[in-house]
């Protein structure tokens, strides 16, 4: 069937009217999808306010480590600032109290009987002359509990005693080696050196200080009554001493409450 052009005229002004109409009502469905997507993707979601929180969580976390390890290293600092001040002073005070205290006596062992040379219980025998060895030993445990190495200083002075336990450095050894314990707080095996010299070596110019870090070491270890009761002996025993101030000091401040 043949379709005259004139009957084409209305169909196509028809079509001309009604295409923008349709194109615009897409537009505009188009436009309002997106629309909505753009509504959805900045619409608050809690999975992404999660993903924010864990996110500042762990910044505020590296941010409180680095703290904690600043914090950390300027106590070591400080640890080990106040431990050679402490040494520093210690050893002043030893010198205070060589120049202070007369010599000591030398022990006199009076020969036995059958000949042979014989000690009271408890008492050392006479110090022999120290070799170049047993002086080098001693220095070297010294160098090292001076420059904070306390374990292996106190690993040195055992094996000084254990080697030398008669010789000239012994009482200097057994001090140290109570210090290098008491330093670390390691009060038992401190108490242990520092009552070994107040025994053995009564007149001895370290048994002061000896005796006054016994008392600081039986405080240590909660022992109140006889860390007292050695603190009063300093005080009586060496009246006029720096241990013996030091003593009052410190039997002051342990009787504040």
């Amino acid at each position: 069937m043949k379709v005259h052009p004139r009957m084409l005229i209305p169909a196509l002004a028809l079509f001309v009217l009604l295409a923008p109409d349709a194109l615009g009502q897409r537009r505009q469905s188009l436009a309002d999808r997106v629309a909505a997507l753009e509504q959805q993707a900045n619409a608050p979601s809690p999975m992404l306010d999660l993903l924010r929180q864990m996110d500042d969580m762990r910044a505020e976390i590296r941010t409180l480590r680095a703290q904690i390890e600043e914090m950390q290293h300027q106590d070591d600092e400080g640890a080990r600032s106040g431990r050679t001040r402490y040494l520093d002073l210690d050893a002043r005070l030893q010198r205070l109290e060589a120049a202070s205290q007369p010599p000591a006596p030398e022990l006199v062992v009076a020969p036995a009987e059958s000949g042979a040379a014989a000690t009271e219980p408890g008492m050392p025998a006479k110090p022999t002359p120290a070799t170049a060895e047993e002086k080098a030993a001693y220095d070297t445990a010294l160098g090292a509990l001076k420059a904070g190495q306390y374990v292996d200083s106190a690993r040195m002075f055992a094996d000084f005693l254990a080697h030398h336990p008669n010789g000239l450095y012994a009482p200097n050894a057994l001090y140290w080696l109570g210090e290098s314990y008491y330093v670390t707080e390691n009060y038992p095996l401190a108490v242990e050196q520092f009552r070994l010299l107040v025994e053995r070596y009564p007149s001895h110019d370290k048994t002061p200080g000896g005796m006054l870090k016994l008392g600081l070491s039986q405080l240590g270890m909660k022992q109140a009554g006889e860390g007292r009761a050695t603190l009063q002996a300093v005080v009586k025993q060496y009246p006029g001493s720096d241990a013996a101030r030091a003593a009052q000091q410190r039997l002051k401040t342990a009787a504040q409450p």
